[in-house]
């Protein structure tokens, strides 16, 4: 069974890592990772403002604020269009096309969104076509466009003709916005195509496999099991994102309509609530105060300086020192718990123990069980939090006590070794 071990082990550090990490590397892949990473200032200036609403509930003569929220969450798709096309053309090193391409593609994406234009020249378009539902959309407008500037780019038009600078620069620039625009109008409104419609429907079953309970126990397990070989779970943002922010911007929706919210897949659920991300991602906030008390002086130093962060959901201190990235006395309870927190969120909010967020505060690092209260607005989020911290302790108890022992083994080594000299 070690042998067994130690190969897989060999294979995930030696094989299976570094050719995630190459992948994840491409210009093509990073981009999305990138593009949803820039995205995150706007979502967190929604979330600021839904928090403030929170109080606003109890204080009503405070300024409604909510205009913020539907120009920067209610934008999600627009901007997603710009950073996408605009990260693509940084990756692949067209950087001459950074702001062009993403301008582009912002125009694109407001002709995907399919608008109406009537005789008097005036403008009218669903609004929530701009925000969360609409990120899947940005994307493949995005990416539309970048293939056109990249094909456009590498071909490098007129470089070598006598014509002035700025006139080539224009000529190199006109040619793939032309085509991009051109293309849009052609299919939106000569073919007269909502590609807003069919785009959402294309990708409505990953959106749909996202909010199953297989599919949420997936999206996290992958994300955790990534984590520990050292790949930051940043990666994942680009199938993540438009899956939990469809779904939080779905159950505002419900709320405000009077039905209940019944997504859980949302960042909410997994990241503000502090609940499956009990002190980061895998949970390791047990294994945190495990450490604490340690019998081997190295882990209880070491739990001691990383257990502030824990408390407030960041683990990468943990992750990288205890190590838990790359051991595998470790990283099996991490992946363990990847799989028993979703369930156990899935079970509590499915079976009415629970209240499903409805509320987009993506602030995760509010220590729980205070922030699964106030995101869930529920305090039986008290109890689900008590059951999921022993949980948790138990599994990581048998595979940390394994490691206190091997690294007490290797304490007292060295203090032989360091005696004899």
């Amino acid at each position: 069974m070690k042998n067994i071990m130690n190969r897989f082990m060999d294979w995930l550090s030696n094989s299976f890592a570094p050719t995630m990490n190459r992948f994840a590397q491409k210009p093509w892949i990073a981009t999305l990772s990138s593009a949803m990473q820039k995205i995150i200032p706007f979502i967190l200036t929604g979330s600021i403002i839904h928090l403030y609403n929170v109080v606003r509930s109890y204080v009503p003569s405070l300024p409604d604020l909510s205009w913020i929220i539907k120009f920067s969450f209610g934008m999600l798709g627009l901007l997603t269009a710009f950073m996408v096309a605009n990260q693509a053309m940084e990756k692949l090193g067209h950087t001459k096309y950074t702001i062009s391409a993403g301008l582009t593609s912002v125009c694109v994406f407001i002709m995907y969104i399919k608008p109406v234009i009537d005789t008097e020249g005036m403008f009218s378009v669903g609004f929530n076509r701009f925000g969360p539902t609409g990120i899947i959309v940005g994307i493949v407008a995005g990416y539309i466009v970048s293939v056109i500037f990249n094909f456009v780019g590498k071909r490098e038009l007129m470089s070598e003709s006598n014509l002035p600078d700025f006139v080539i620069g224009w000529v190199q620039n006109i040619v793939p916005i032309f085509t991009c625009i051109g293309l849009s109008v052609f299919i939106v409104f000569k073919l007269d195509i909502d590609l807003f419609a069919l785009i959402l429907q294309l990708f409505s079953p990953i959106q749909g496999f996202g909010q199953t309970l297989p599919g949420f126990v997936l999206l996290i397990f992958l994300m955790t099991f990534f984590y520990t070989l050292g790949i930051s779970h940043w990666l994942w943002n680009g199938v993540k994102t438009p899956i939990f922010m469809a779904g939080i911007a779905a159950n505002i929706a419900a709320v405000e309509a009077g039905l209940p919210a019944v997504n859980i897949a949302t960042n909410e659920a997994v990241f503000t609530a502090g609940l499956i991300t009990m002190g980061g991602l895998g949970a390791t906030l047990t294994l945190n105060i495990l450490m604490c008390f340690s019998k081997s002086k190295d882990l209880k130093t070491l739990g001691r300086m990383t257990l502030v962060p824990s408390i407030f959901n960041i683990n990468e201190p943990i992750m990288y020192s205890a190590p838990v990235v790359m051991n595998p006395l470790l990283m099996v309870p991490t992946w363990i718990n990847s799989i028993v927190g979703p369930i156990v969120i899935w079970i509590s909010m499915r079976g009415g123990f629970l209240n499903i967020p409805s509320k987009m505060i993506q602030v995760g690092q509010i220590p729980a069980p205070i922030s699964s209260i106030m995101i869930t607005e529920d305090f039986r989020a008290v109890f689900v939090y008590i059951f999921l911290f022993l949980l948790y302790l138990a599994i990581w108890y048998p595979f940390f006590k394994i490691y206190e022992k091997q690294k007490i083994q290797e304490e007292m080594l060295e203090m032989k070794e360091a005696i004899n000299e």
